[in-house]
């Protein structure tokens, strides 16, 4: 539900967007990478590399979110606390 969609259509290419998943889920892991970003240093220098990096604070804000999610799996999948 983070990945974005193109929309595209021959030789139009409008912005991407995020529409697939769930909106709530979508919401939540995008307050959570908010606050991951302010709290955790290993979330705030990923972000702050990619925004640099982007040009664009809200896709690095959503790359945090995506990450986020990847991590919170890992830690269902192992059973581990995070680290």
């Amino acid at each position: 539900g983070l990945a974005p969609f193109d929309n595209k259509s021959g030789k139009l290419s409008r912005r991407s967007q995020i529409q697939g998943g769930r909106s709530r889920v979508r919401r939540a892991l995008y307050m959570a990478a908010l606050t991951a970003i302010r709290t955790c240093e290993r979330f705030k220098t990923f972000y702050t590399a990619l925004a640099a990096r982007s040009g664009s604070k809200k896709l690095a804000i959503i790359a945090v979110a995506r990450k986020l999610l990847v991590v919170l799996n890992a830690i269902m999948r192992d059973k581990t606390a995070f680290a």
